[in-house]
């Protein structure tokens, strides 16, 4: 129990520090270059004719806005994300957008939805930092109706996606101190393993699961490429600690090491995620 409180604080210290603040910074790069997935979410919103939807771990709110425009007047979307940074980001956007949504600064692994309030939840990246998995699935099982859906994307493993790790990589030589990823803990490759997620959701009270792998190709525009490294990962959370000489020969030497994945004016990579489904399971 004290080793998942740790977690769960740590997790909650890093999104509403330097994590979030990230994001926020980074938020039209990210946009672009998580749009297929955004996508993917809005089609299943329209699939599942749902009209009440929770967007888990909204972040700066795209996904969210983009369900809400979805839906229309005829609809609600709820955005929930434990990051008050990204938060205050996504309700600037809502506003700028002139689109009706709302937004709720909280942890969802506890916090006291509307029971049976939702006919869908979804979540693009945003499932894998909980804690307690388990006990989250089972708190957003109360917040959806009887046969709601669940429909989120999580990535497959790193191995699977060496782009996500190539700066980690490459800098490892020059920043000893760089935070280890901890596979089985909170974390962006925590859902590698689908049996894993088949197991949590199942315990949580979902039904009906489904898990599809899916390879989508991301791009953003090479000049965007240093400040994206940066910023994200491992790395976003040590190099501003660094002094300028070693910065300068990291940023050398990780930008060298994505050469790879430059073509011309644009990077592109392939993401290798999880596509996953379940049904709120009828009483």
């Amino acid at each position: 129990m004290d080793a998942e409180r740790r977690s769960g604080d740590e997790q909650a210290a890093r999104w509403n520090g330097p994590g979030g603040n990230a994001w926020v910074e980074a938020q039209g790069v990210l946009d672009e270059v998580l749009r297929p997935f955004e996508d993917l979410l809005v089609e299943a919103v329209s699939a599942e004719r749902a009209r009440h939807v929770l967007d888990v771990g909204c972040g700066t709110g795209g996904t969210t806005v983009a369900v809400a425009r979805r839906l229309g007047p005829g609809g609600h979307c709820v955005g929930v994300d434990i990051s008050e940074t990204m938060i205050t980001a996504a309700r600037k956007r809502a506003e700028r957008e002139g689109t009706p949504v709302s937004f709720v600064r909280a942890d969802a692994q506890d916090h006291a939805f509307e029971p049976a309030a939702f006919d869908l939840v979804i979540s693009r990246f945003g499932v894998m930092f909980f804690n307690d998995p388990v006990q989250a699935f089972a708190n957003l099982r109360r917040a959806a109706g009887e046969g709601a859906g669940l429909r989120f994307i999580a990535w497959r493993s790193p191995a699977e996606n060496p782009f996500m790790t190539t700066a980690e990589r490459a800098a490892a030589p020059i920043l000893p101190n760089l935070p280890a990823r901890r596979p089985d803990g909170p974390g962006q490759f925590a859902f590698a393993d689908s049996d894993r997620v088949h197991r949590i959701l199942e315990e949580s009270g979902w039904s009906g699961i489904d898990i599809r792998p899916i390879d989508v190709v991301c791009t953003l525009p090479e000049r965007e490429l240093v400040g994206y490294f940066t910023r994200l990962g491992p790395l976003g959370q040590v190099l501003p600690e660094a002094d300028e000489q070693t910065r300068a020969r990291v940023v050398e030497t990780v930008r060298a090491a994505f050469e790879p994945y430059v073509h011309g004016s644009e990077v592109r990579f392939t993401a290798a995620c999880w596509t996953v489904g379940a049904h709120a399971k009828l009483s």
